[in-house]
Protein backbone atom coordinates (compact mmCIF):
# COMPACT_ATOMS: atom_id res chain seq x y z
CA UNK A 1 0.00 0.00 0.00
CA UNK A 2 1.29 3.48 -0.84
CA UNK A 3 2.06 5.66 2.13
CA UNK A 4 2.11 9.40 2.48
CA UNK A 5 -0.42 12.04 1.51
CA UNK A 6 -1.21 14.19 -1.50
CA UNK A 7 -2.94 17.46 -2.20
CA UNK A 8 -4.72 18.13 -5.47
CA UNK A 9 -7.42 20.09 -7.27
CA UNK A 10 -9.89 18.08 -9.36
CA UNK A 11 -11.91 20.02 -11.95
CA UNK A 12 -15.55 19.22 -12.55
CA UNK A 13 -16.33 17.32 -15.75
CA UNK A 14 -19.72 15.78 -16.52
CA UNK A 15 -20.20 14.20 -13.11
CA UNK A 16 -23.00 16.43 -11.82
CA UNK A 17 -25.00 19.56 -12.48
CA UNK A 18 -23.50 22.92 -11.63
CA UNK A 19 -23.87 23.82 -7.96
CA UNK A 20 -25.34 26.95 -6.44
CA UNK A 21 -23.49 28.95 -3.81
CA UNK A 22 -25.97 27.69 -1.23
CA UNK A 23 -25.25 24.06 -2.11
CA UNK A 24 -21.51 24.65 -1.84
CA UNK A 25 -22.05 26.28 1.55
CA UNK A 26 -24.14 23.31 2.70
CA UNK A 27 -21.33 20.87 1.97
CA UNK A 28 -18.73 23.04 3.69
CA UNK A 29 -20.90 23.85 6.73
CA UNK A 30 -19.24 22.18 9.72
CA UNK A 31 -21.93 23.14 12.22
CA UNK A 32 -23.93 20.46 13.98
CA UNK A 33 -26.64 20.58 11.31
CA UNK A 34 -24.20 21.01 8.43
CA UNK A 35 -23.06 18.45 5.86
CA UNK A 36 -19.30 18.91 5.99
CA UNK A 37 -18.54 16.06 8.39
CA UNK A 38 -20.63 13.64 6.31
CA UNK A 39 -19.06 14.96 3.09
CA UNK A 40 -15.54 14.62 4.50
CA UNK A 41 -16.10 11.11 5.91
CA UNK A 42 -17.55 9.72 2.68
CA UNK A 43 -14.85 11.41 0.60
CA UNK A 44 -12.06 10.01 2.77
CA UNK A 45 -13.56 6.53 2.40
CA UNK A 46 -13.62 6.91 -1.39
CA UNK A 47 -10.00 8.09 -1.41
CA UNK A 48 -9.01 5.12 0.76
CA UNK A 49 -9.87 2.79 -2.13
CA UNK A 50 -7.73 -0.35 -2.23
CA UNK A 51 -6.74 -0.18 1.45
CA UNK A 52 -6.81 -3.28 3.65
CA UNK A 53 -8.25 -1.20 6.50
CA UNK A 54 -11.87 -1.67 7.61
CA UNK A 55 -11.80 0.36 10.84
CA UNK A 56 -13.20 3.87 10.44
CA UNK A 57 -11.63 5.06 13.72
CA UNK A 58 -8.14 4.02 12.61
CA UNK A 59 -8.73 5.59 9.20
CA UNK A 60 -9.76 8.88 10.79
CA UNK A 61 -6.78 8.77 13.12
CA UNK A 62 -4.37 8.19 10.24
CA UNK A 63 -5.76 11.11 8.26
CA UNK A 64 -6.62 13.70 10.90
CA UNK A 65 -5.15 16.39 8.68
CA UNK A 66 -7.26 15.43 5.65
CA UNK A 67 -9.42 18.26 4.34
CA UNK A 68 -11.68 18.73 1.34
CA UNK A 69 -13.21 21.86 -0.15
CA UNK A 70 -15.37 22.85 -3.09
CA UNK A 71 -13.98 25.81 -5.01
CA UNK A 72 -16.24 27.71 -7.46
CA UNK A 73 -14.71 28.27 -10.92
CA UNK A 74 -15.89 29.79 -14.20
CA UNK A 75 -16.68 26.24 -15.43
CA UNK A 76 -18.41 24.84 -12.37
CA UNK A 77 -16.60 23.72 -9.23
CA UNK A 78 -13.40 21.90 -8.46
CA UNK A 79 -12.66 19.66 -5.50
CA UNK A 80 -9.58 20.68 -3.53
CA UNK A 81 -7.92 17.96 -1.47
CA UNK A 82 -5.36 18.38 1.26
CA UNK A 83 -3.44 15.50 2.87
CA UNK A 84 -5.39 12.80 1.00
CA UNK A 85 -4.32 9.11 0.97
CA UNK A 86 -1.50 8.53 -1.51
CA UNK A 87 -3.14 5.29 -2.69
CA UNK A 88 -5.68 7.41 -4.62
CA UNK A 89 -2.94 8.82 -6.88
CA UNK A 90 -0.69 7.59 -9.69
CA UNK A 91 2.36 9.69 -10.60
CA UNK A 92 0.91 12.55 -8.59
CA UNK A 93 -2.48 12.50 -10.37
CA UNK A 94 -5.70 11.21 -8.87
CA UNK A 95 -7.05 7.97 -10.36
CA UNK A 96 -9.92 8.83 -12.70
CA UNK A 97 -12.36 6.36 -11.16
CA UNK A 98 -11.75 7.79 -7.71
CA UNK A 99 -12.37 11.35 -8.88
CA UNK A 100 -15.65 10.12 -10.40
CA UNK A 101 -16.57 8.62 -7.02
CA UNK A 102 -15.82 11.91 -5.26
CA UNK A 103 -18.28 13.74 -7.48
CA UNK A 104 -20.83 10.97 -6.85
CA UNK A 105 -20.44 11.74 -3.13
CA UNK A 106 -21.19 15.42 -3.79
CA UNK A 107 -24.19 14.56 -5.97
CA UNK A 108 -25.83 12.09 -3.60
CA UNK A 109 -25.25 13.90 -0.31
CA UNK A 110 -26.78 17.08 -1.68
CA UNK A 111 -29.66 15.36 -3.46
CA UNK A 112 -30.66 13.21 -0.49
CA UNK A 113 -30.41 16.12 1.95
CA UNK A 114 -32.31 18.67 -0.16
CA UNK A 115 -34.67 16.62 -2.32
CA UNK A 116 -35.48 13.59 -0.15
CA UNK A 117 -34.95 14.26 3.56
CA UNK A 118 -35.73 17.96 3.21
CA UNK A 119 -38.71 17.59 0.88
CA UNK A 120 -42.30 17.46 2.19
CA UNK A 121 -43.18 15.51 -0.94
CA UNK A 122 -41.74 12.37 0.65
CA UNK A 123 -43.29 10.98 3.81
CA UNK A 124 -40.60 8.54 4.87
CA UNK A 125 -43.01 6.88 7.27
CA UNK A 126 -44.94 5.68 4.22
CA UNK A 127 -43.94 2.48 2.42
CA UNK A 128 -44.90 3.86 -0.99
CA UNK A 129 -42.97 7.09 -0.45
CA UNK A 130 -39.87 5.20 0.68
CA UNK A 131 -39.91 3.17 -2.53
CA UNK A 132 -40.53 6.34 -4.54
CA UNK A 133 -37.64 8.15 -2.82
CA UNK A 134 -35.25 5.31 -3.72
CA UNK A 135 -36.43 5.54 -7.33
CA UNK A 136 -35.65 9.27 -7.39
CA UNK A 137 -32.18 8.77 -5.90
CA UNK A 138 -31.43 6.09 -8.50
CA UNK A 139 -32.80 8.22 -11.33
CA UNK A 140 -30.79 11.25 -10.23
CA UNK A 141 -27.67 9.07 -10.22
CA UNK A 142 -28.35 7.96 -13.80
CA UNK A 143 -28.82 4.30 -12.92
CA UNK A 144 -32.13 3.68 -14.69
CA UNK A 145 -31.72 2.74 -18.35
CA UNK A 146 -35.11 2.55 -20.03
CA UNK A 147 -33.83 0.93 -23.22
CA UNK A 148 -31.96 -1.95 -21.57
CA UNK A 149 -33.31 -5.46 -21.05
CA UNK A 150 -33.00 -6.97 -17.54
CA UNK A 151 -29.40 -8.06 -16.93
CA UNK A 152 -28.35 -6.77 -13.50
CA UNK A 153 -27.04 -9.42 -11.09
CA UNK A 154 -26.69 -8.36 -7.47
CA UNK A 155 -23.75 -10.08 -5.75
CA UNK A 156 -23.59 -10.18 -1.97
CA UNK A 157 -20.84 -11.59 0.24
CA UNK A 158 -18.23 -10.68 2.78
CA UNK A 159 -15.40 -8.18 2.58
CA UNK A 160 -13.32 -10.62 4.66
CA UNK A 161 -13.13 -13.87 2.68
CA UNK A 162 -10.43 -16.43 1.95
CA UNK A 163 -8.23 -16.31 -1.15
CA UNK A 164 -9.99 -19.36 -2.63
CA UNK A 165 -13.38 -17.75 -2.07
CA UNK A 166 -12.21 -14.52 -3.69
CA UNK A 167 -10.87 -16.36 -6.74
CA UNK A 168 -14.20 -18.18 -7.00
CA UNK A 169 -16.16 -14.91 -7.01
CA UNK A 170 -14.03 -13.78 -9.98
CA UNK A 171 -14.76 -17.02 -11.83
CA UNK A 172 -18.49 -16.55 -11.33
CA UNK A 173 -18.25 -12.91 -12.42
CA UNK A 174 -16.36 -13.99 -15.55
CA UNK A 175 -19.13 -16.42 -16.51
CA UNK A 176 -21.75 -13.73 -15.88
CA UNK A 177 -19.79 -11.28 -18.04
CA UNK A 178 -19.55 -13.79 -20.89
CA UNK A 179 -23.35 -13.88 -20.89
CA UNK A 180 -23.64 -10.11 -21.05
CA UNK A 181 -24.79 -9.67 -17.46
CA UNK A 182 -23.90 -6.57 -15.43
CA UNK A 183 -22.86 -6.60 -11.78
CA UNK A 184 -24.16 -4.75 -8.73
CA UNK A 185 -22.51 -5.15 -5.31
CA UNK A 186 -22.06 -3.31 -2.03
CA UNK A 187 -19.00 -1.87 -3.81
CA UNK A 188 -16.35 -2.83 -1.25
CA UNK A 189 -13.50 -5.39 -1.37
CA UNK A 190 -13.68 -9.21 -1.23
CA UNK A 191 -16.88 -10.74 -2.58
CA UNK A 192 -18.00 -7.27 -3.68
CA UNK A 193 -14.95 -6.70 -5.87
CA UNK A 194 -14.33 -10.21 -7.25
CA UNK A 195 -17.48 -10.57 -9.40
CA UNK A 196 -16.88 -7.15 -10.94
CA UNK A 197 -13.27 -8.01 -11.72
CA UNK A 198 -14.28 -11.27 -13.38
CA UNK A 199 -17.09 -9.65 -15.35
CA UNK A 200 -14.74 -7.05 -16.85
CA UNK A 201 -12.81 -9.89 -18.53
CA UNK A 202 -15.98 -11.61 -19.72
CA UNK A 203 -17.30 -8.38 -21.18
CA UNK A 204 -13.96 -7.67 -22.85
CA UNK A 205 -13.76 -11.12 -24.44
CA UNK A 206 -17.28 -10.69 -25.83
CA UNK A 207 -16.39 -7.18 -27.00
CA UNK A 208 -19.29 -5.79 -25.00
CA UNK A 209 -18.90 -2.03 -24.44
CA UNK A 210 -20.57 -0.19 -21.60
CA UNK A 211 -20.44 -2.86 -18.92
CA UNK A 212 -22.03 -1.65 -15.69
CA UNK A 213 -20.35 -2.27 -12.32
CA UNK A 214 -22.75 -0.65 -9.89
CA UNK A 215 -21.85 -0.03 -6.26
CA UNK A 216 -24.58 0.71 -3.71
CA UNK A 217 -23.48 1.92 -0.30
CA UNK A 218 -24.56 4.16 2.59
CA UNK A 219 -22.74 6.62 4.88
CA UNK A 220 -22.49 4.25 7.85
CA UNK A 221 -20.78 1.46 5.95
CA UNK A 222 -18.70 3.27 3.34
CA UNK A 223 -15.77 3.89 5.71
CA UNK A 224 -15.29 0.17 6.38
CA UNK A 225 -16.02 -0.89 2.80
CA UNK A 226 -14.44 1.75 0.57
CA UNK A 227 -15.70 1.56 -3.03
CA UNK A 228 -13.41 -0.66 -5.05
CA UNK A 229 -11.81 0.89 -8.17
CA UNK A 230 -13.81 -1.18 -10.67
CA UNK A 231 -17.12 0.46 -9.68
CA UNK A 232 -18.12 2.75 -12.55
CA UNK A 233 -21.49 3.76 -11.12
CA UNK A 234 -21.69 4.63 -7.43
CA UNK A 235 -24.76 5.61 -5.43
CA UNK A 236 -24.94 6.45 -1.73
CA UNK A 237 -28.29 5.69 -0.11
CA UNK A 238 -29.35 7.44 3.13
CA UNK A 239 -29.36 4.30 5.31
CA UNK A 240 -28.96 0.52 5.26
CA UNK A 241 -32.67 -0.18 4.75
CA UNK A 242 -32.87 1.96 1.61
CA UNK A 243 -29.62 0.43 0.41
CA UNK A 244 -31.07 -3.07 0.75
CA UNK A 245 -34.29 -2.08 -1.01
CA UNK A 246 -32.33 -0.42 -3.81
CA UNK A 247 -30.53 -3.70 -4.50
CA UNK A 248 -33.81 -5.51 -5.05
CA UNK A 249 -35.45 -2.70 -7.01
CA UNK A 250 -32.66 -2.31 -9.59
CA UNK A 251 -31.47 -5.94 -9.62
CA UNK A 252 -32.94 -8.86 -11.54
CA UNK A 253 -31.37 -11.71 -9.58
CA UNK A 254 -29.12 -12.22 -6.56
CA UNK A 255 -26.03 -14.33 -5.90
CA UNK A 256 -24.83 -14.78 -2.32
CA UNK A 257 -21.18 -15.67 -1.73
CA UNK A 258 -19.72 -16.55 1.70
CA UNK A 259 -19.72 -13.72 4.19
CA UNK A 260 -20.35 -12.74 7.78
CA UNK A 261 -23.06 -10.87 9.67
CA UNK A 262 -23.63 -8.33 6.89
CA UNK A 263 -24.24 -11.12 4.40
CA UNK A 264 -26.56 -12.82 6.88
CA UNK A 265 -28.51 -9.57 7.22
CA UNK A 266 -28.85 -9.44 3.43
CA UNK A 267 -30.04 -13.06 3.27
CA UNK A 268 -32.68 -12.43 5.92
CA UNK A 269 -33.78 -9.25 4.16
CA UNK A 270 -34.32 -10.86 0.78
CA UNK A 271 -36.07 -13.88 2.31
CA UNK A 272 -38.28 -11.51 4.29
CA UNK A 273 -39.33 -10.04 0.95
CA UNK A 274 -39.56 -13.18 -1.19
CA UNK A 275 -41.46 -15.20 1.44
CA UNK A 276 -44.05 -12.45 1.83
CA UNK A 277 -47.41 -13.68 0.52
CA UNK A 278 -47.74 -10.73 -1.87
CA UNK A 279 -44.57 -11.82 -3.70
CA UNK A 280 -45.13 -15.55 -4.05
CA UNK A 281 -45.78 -15.32 -7.83
CA UNK A 282 -42.95 -12.89 -8.56
CA UNK A 283 -39.83 -14.59 -9.99
CA UNK A 284 -36.56 -13.50 -8.43
CA UNK A 285 -33.61 -15.90 -8.82
CA UNK A 286 -31.54 -16.31 -5.63
CA UNK A 287 -28.45 -18.52 -5.53
CA UNK A 288 -26.04 -19.28 -2.69
CA UNK A 289 -22.63 -20.32 -4.00
CA UNK A 290 -18.98 -20.74 -3.17
CA UNK A 291 -16.00 -23.01 -3.84
CA UNK A 292 -15.77 -26.56 -2.51
CA UNK A 293 -14.24 -25.25 0.71
CA UNK A 294 -17.42 -23.24 1.38
CA UNK A 295 -19.74 -26.25 1.19
CA UNK A 296 -19.93 -26.61 4.98
CA UNK A 297 -20.48 -22.87 5.34
CA UNK A 298 -23.60 -23.00 3.19
CA UNK A 299 -24.78 -26.20 4.89
CA UNK A 300 -24.63 -24.23 8.12
CA UNK A 301 -26.55 -21.29 6.64
CA UNK A 302 -29.13 -23.64 5.11
CA UNK A 303 -29.56 -25.51 8.41
CA UNK A 304 -29.91 -22.27 10.38
CA UNK A 305 -32.54 -20.86 8.01
CA UNK A 306 -34.61 -24.06 7.95
CA UNK A 307 -34.35 -24.44 11.73
CA UNK A 308 -35.54 -20.94 12.57
CA UNK A 309 -37.81 -20.16 9.59
CA UNK A 310 -39.05 -23.58 8.50
CA UNK A 311 -38.23 -25.72 5.48
CA UNK A 312 -40.41 -23.66 3.12
CA UNK A 313 -37.84 -20.85 3.11
CA UNK A 314 -35.52 -23.07 1.02
CA UNK A 315 -38.02 -22.96 -1.86
CA UNK A 316 -36.81 -19.42 -2.64
CA UNK A 317 -33.10 -20.19 -3.03
CA UNK A 318 -30.77 -22.71 -4.64
CA UNK A 319 -27.34 -23.77 -3.41
CA UNK A 320 -24.70 -24.45 -6.08
CA UNK A 321 -21.22 -25.42 -4.92
CA UNK A 322 -18.01 -25.05 -6.94
CA UNK A 323 -19.61 -24.61 -10.36
CA UNK A 324 -19.36 -21.06 -11.78
CA UNK A 325 -20.84 -22.11 -15.14
CA UNK A 326 -23.93 -23.58 -13.48
CA UNK A 327 -24.39 -20.45 -11.37
CA UNK A 328 -24.23 -18.14 -14.39
CA UNK A 329 -26.48 -20.39 -16.47
CA UNK A 330 -29.06 -20.58 -13.67
CA UNK A 331 -29.02 -16.78 -13.26
CA UNK A 332 -29.26 -16.26 -17.01
CA UNK A 333 -32.31 -18.55 -17.18
CA UNK A 334 -33.82 -16.92 -14.10
CA UNK A 335 -33.47 -13.44 -15.55
CA UNK A 336 -35.16 -14.66 -18.75
CA UNK A 337 -38.11 -15.67 -16.54
CA UNK A 338 -38.02 -12.26 -14.85
CA UNK A 339 -38.05 -10.57 -18.28
CA UNK A 340 -41.04 -12.61 -19.45
CA UNK A 341 -42.92 -11.89 -16.22
CA UNK A 342 -42.35 -8.15 -16.47
CA UNK A 343 -43.52 -8.16 -20.07
CA UNK A 344 -46.71 -9.97 -19.03
CA UNK A 345 -47.41 -7.68 -16.08
CA UNK A 346 -46.20 -4.41 -17.60
CA UNK A 347 -43.65 -3.84 -14.84
CA UNK A 348 -40.61 -1.74 -15.72
CA UNK A 349 -37.39 -3.50 -16.72
CA UNK A 350 -35.28 -0.88 -14.92
CA UNK A 351 -37.06 -0.74 -11.53
CA UNK A 352 -38.99 -3.49 -9.76
CA UNK A 353 -42.15 -1.65 -8.74
CA UNK A 354 -44.33 -4.75 -8.17
CA UNK A 355 -42.21 -6.28 -5.42
CA UNK A 356 -43.91 -5.70 -2.06
CA UNK A 357 -41.49 -4.95 0.76
CA UNK A 358 -42.89 -5.15 4.31
CA UNK A 359 -42.87 -1.71 5.89
CA UNK A 360 -41.03 -3.10 8.94
CA UNK A 361 -38.10 -3.92 6.64
CA UNK A 362 -38.13 -0.39 5.23
CA UNK A 363 -38.10 1.57 8.46
CA UNK A 364 -34.59 2.27 9.78
CA UNK A 365 -33.60 0.33 12.90
CA UNK A 366 -31.34 2.46 15.11
CA UNK A 367 -28.86 0.07 16.79
CA UNK A 368 -28.59 1.62 20.24
CA UNK A 369 -28.01 -0.42 23.40
CA UNK A 370 -31.58 0.35 24.47
CA UNK A 371 -33.10 -0.76 21.17
CA UNK A 372 -31.03 -3.93 20.90
CA UNK A 373 -31.80 -5.00 24.47
CA UNK A 374 -35.46 -4.05 24.70
CA UNK A 375 -36.85 -3.70 21.19
CA UNK A 376 -35.86 -6.93 19.49
CA UNK A 377 -38.24 -9.79 20.12
CA UNK A 378 -36.67 -13.19 19.50
CA UNK A 379 -39.09 -16.05 19.93
CA UNK A 380 -40.16 -18.85 17.61
CA UNK A 381 -43.74 -18.10 18.63
CA UNK A 382 -43.66 -15.23 16.14
CA UNK A 383 -45.01 -15.69 12.64
CA UNK A 384 -42.21 -16.31 10.14
CA UNK A 385 -42.65 -12.86 8.56
CA UNK A 386 -42.18 -11.19 11.93
CA UNK A 387 -39.33 -13.42 13.07
CA UNK A 388 -37.32 -12.61 9.94
CA UNK A 389 -37.69 -8.90 10.70
CA UNK A 390 -36.45 -9.37 14.27
CA UNK A 391 -33.53 -11.56 13.18
CA UNK A 392 -32.46 -8.98 10.62
CA UNK A 393 -32.30 -6.37 13.38
CA UNK A 394 -29.88 -8.58 15.32
CA UNK A 395 -27.44 -8.95 12.45
CA UNK A 396 -27.85 -5.31 11.44
CA UNK A 397 -26.92 -4.25 14.98
CA UNK A 398 -23.80 -6.43 14.94
CA UNK A 399 -22.77 -4.98 11.58
CA UNK A 400 -23.14 -1.51 13.09
CA UNK A 401 -21.17 -2.50 16.19
CA UNK A 402 -18.39 -3.85 14.00
CA UNK A 403 -17.93 -1.00 11.55
CA UNK A 404 -20.22 2.03 11.99
CA UNK A 405 -18.59 4.99 13.70
CA UNK A 406 -21.38 5.93 16.12
CA UNK A 407 -22.04 2.33 17.17
CA UNK A 408 -18.35 1.50 17.55
CA UNK A 409 -18.01 4.51 19.86
CA UNK A 410 -21.09 3.48 21.87
CA UNK A 411 -19.72 -0.05 22.29
CA UNK A 412 -16.45 1.34 23.68
CA UNK A 413 -18.34 3.52 26.15
CA UNK A 414 -21.13 1.15 27.22
CA UNK A 415 -19.84 -2.32 26.45
CA UNK A 416 -21.25 -4.87 23.99
CA UNK A 417 -24.85 -5.03 22.81
CA UNK A 418 -26.92 -7.51 24.82
CA UNK A 419 -29.00 -9.86 22.67
CA UNK A 420 -31.61 -12.01 24.39
CA UNK A 421 -34.53 -14.25 23.50
CA UNK A 422 -35.78 -17.82 23.62
CA UNK A 423 -33.00 -20.13 24.76
CA UNK A 424 -33.15 -22.44 21.75
CA UNK A 425 -33.11 -19.53 19.30
CA UNK A 426 -30.23 -17.89 21.17
CA UNK A 427 -28.26 -21.13 21.00
CA UNK A 428 -28.66 -21.25 17.21
CA UNK A 429 -27.74 -17.58 16.75
CA UNK A 430 -24.75 -17.94 19.07
CA UNK A 431 -23.56 -21.02 17.16
CA UNK A 432 -23.78 -19.23 13.82
CA UNK A 433 -21.93 -16.17 15.12
CA UNK A 434 -19.15 -18.34 16.58
CA UNK A 435 -18.65 -19.92 13.15
CA UNK A 436 -18.33 -16.45 11.58
CA UNK A 437 -15.76 -15.46 14.22
CA UNK A 438 -13.79 -18.73 13.96
CA UNK A 439 -13.66 -18.45 10.16
CA UNK A 440 -12.42 -14.83 10.32
CA UNK A 441 -15.52 -13.39 8.66
CA UNK A 442 -16.00 -10.46 11.04
CA UNK A 443 -12.85 -8.47 10.21
CA UNK A 444 -10.18 -8.43 7.53
CA UNK A 445 -7.41 -11.06 7.89
CA UNK A 446 -4.77 -10.20 10.46
CA UNK A 447 -7.18 -8.10 12.53
CA UNK A 448 -8.15 -9.40 15.96
CA UNK A 449 -11.91 -9.44 16.51
CA UNK A 450 -13.46 -8.34 19.78
CA UNK A 451 -17.19 -9.15 19.80
CA UNK A 452 -19.48 -6.13 19.94
CA UNK A 453 -22.30 -8.29 21.30
CA UNK A 454 -23.14 -10.61 24.16
CA UNK A 455 -25.63 -13.42 23.81
CA UNK A 456 -27.83 -13.55 26.92
CA UNK A 457 -29.25 -17.01 27.59
CA UNK A 458 -31.36 -16.24 30.59
CA UNK A 459 -34.79 -16.67 28.97
CA UNK A 460 -36.40 -20.15 29.07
Amino acid sequence: MKVGVYSASIPQEDHLDVLSKKEIFQLLDSSQSGLYHLFRRCSLAVLNCGSDLDDIEILEAQFKAFDIELVPTERGVKIALKNAPASAFVDGKIIKGISDHLYAVVRDILYVHNEILGNDRFNLESSLDITDSIFHICRNAGLLNVGKSPNMVVCWGGHSISHDEYVYTKKVGYQLGLRGLDICTGCGPGAMKGPMKGATIGHAEQRLPGGVYLGVTEPGIIGAESPNPIVNQLVIMPDIEKRLEAFLRVGHGVIVFPGGVGTMEEILYILGVLLHSANKEIPYPLIFTGPEGAADYFKTIDHFLKSVLGDKCASRYKIIIDDPDAVALELHRGIKTVTDYRKQTGDAFYYNWRLSIPEALQQPFLPTHENVKNHIQLTKALHTDSLIIELRKVFSAIVAGNVKEDSVKAIKEQGPFEISGDADLMKQIDGLLKIFVDQGRMKLPGTAYKPCYRIAKDKP
